[in-house]
């Protein structure tokens, strides 16, 4: 068994080994550019003409939502007279 020198390195070794691999691995500059080139992979941009058809898919739903309930609206209306 070694003294007491010896079990204050070690203790300080089991540490500060892992708090340093917790800090020098977490640094956002060494992921950052990995992580901006993965999201551009997985999500890539719209385009503008994608960006305008969605849009108009969207209106287009809602204005038949707003029918289908203008007209279900209106059936109630007659039976409740």
């Amino acid at each position: 068994m070694g003294n007491w020198q010896l079990e204050l390195f070690k203790l300080s070794l089991f540490v500060t080994f892992p708090v340093a691999m917790f800090y020098i691995y977490n640094q956002p500059q060494l992921f950052e550019d990995w992580v901006i080139r993965k999201k551009r992979e997985l999500y890539p941009p719209l385009s503008t003409r994608e960006t305008e058809e969605m849009k108009a898919f969207i209106k287009s739903y809602k204005l038949e939502k707003e029918a289908e309930l203008l007209r279900d609206l209106r059936q109630e209306e007659k039976l409740s007279r």
